[in-house]
């Protein structure tokens, strides 16, 4: 695992999780080290298919590579999970991700069974570039030949993962729900109250800032529960998904899910630049007309 993550995350130990820039330099030097992880599953798929070394040597070093890659998922939810439990509202609304990423987002991250979809596309994909070789019974080292039973084992854990997902979905509606149960609408009415008595000059101060962290501090505690339930259920469906596969397969799932992540964070990066710039020019276009609509030098 690379130092910059880990140095980042006994920093932010050190000093207190609550700051989100520290989860911010945290997650840049995690998908830094996730584009390094990219490289070498690429490597590795690549150097498969060359059978330089025995079977058993071969999928010895993918089960060693898969392991790593794993780690390093496992240590971006280690770090995650210390900072929920200081800030769960900025983690459920990330400032570091894209509004691209945001539009996708469920509960703070991917949706779980996200995970099939790709699986299934990735498989298609492949096996129909190598459909000829497919045909006369030659192997595909890839995605392209998932077995029968493979796919009942798919099939069977995208099921659960769906039921635990609606369960968990449920669970944070029910927590929206109370927004507006009585004890934020009697709370909100007191305040209310008492800010026009300040206004009125005859303020009785009933509530203070402490009863109100109080209320809102126990909704962010149900809200930390149902975003670390979601975190384990997508780190188990990453691993289950694994498992099923062999490892030259796990290799090319990784790959993919890779890819995917960092080029939809890149081009809402793209998106972000180029709309800023175009609000700049437009600015800036405005700044140089009179108020009476004249252009300036014209």
């Amino acid at each position: 695992m690379s130092n910059e993550s880990v140095y980042v995350l006994e920093a932010a130990r050190r000093n207190g999780f609550s700051n989100r820039e520290n989860f911010q330099n945290f997650f840049e030097c995690w998908l830094t080290e996730q584009n390094q992880r990219l490289q070498d599953l690429v490597s590795a798929s690549e150097s498969y298919k060359l059978q330089n070394q025995n079977q058993s040597e071969r999928e010895t070093a993918l089960h060693e590579l898969i392991n790593r890659v794993i780690h390093h998922y496992e240590h971006y939810y280690n770090a995650k999970s210390h900072w929920v439990k200081e800030d769960v509202l900025s983690m459920l609304s990330p400032s570091w991700r894209t509004t691209l990423e945001d539009a996708f987002l469920w509960i703070g991250g991917w949706r779980p069974s996200m995970a099939f979809h790709l699986l299934y596309s990735k498989s298609g994909i492949q096996l129909e570039a190598a459909l000829a070789e497919f045909l006369r019974g030659l192997p595909t080292a890839d995605l392209g030949e998932l077995s029968p039973n493979q796919l009942v084992r798919v099939d069977e854990l995208h099921l659960r993962t769906v039921g635990e997902e609606r369960e968990i979905t449920e669970k944070l509606a029910r927590q929206h729900e109370t927004v507006a149960d009585p004890s934020m609408v009697e709370l909100s009415h007191a305040v209310s109250e008492m800010m026009r008595d300040d206004e009125s000059g005859s303020s009785s101060g009933i509530v203070n800032q402490e009863r109100v962290d109080t209320v809102i501090g126990e909704k962010e505690r149900r809200l930390e529960g149902i975003l670390q339930i979601a975190d384990e259920l997508r780190m188990r469906t990453l691993k289950g998904v694994i498992e099923i596969l062999s490892p030259i397969e796990a290799v090319h799932f990784l790959i993919a899910a890779a890819e995917l992540h960092l080029r939809i964070h890149d081009w809402g990066k793209r998106r972000e630049a180029r709309d800023n710039n175009n609000n700049n020019n437009n600015n800036q276009e405005e700044e140089e007309v009179q108020p009476n609509g004249v252009e300036v030098g014209s």
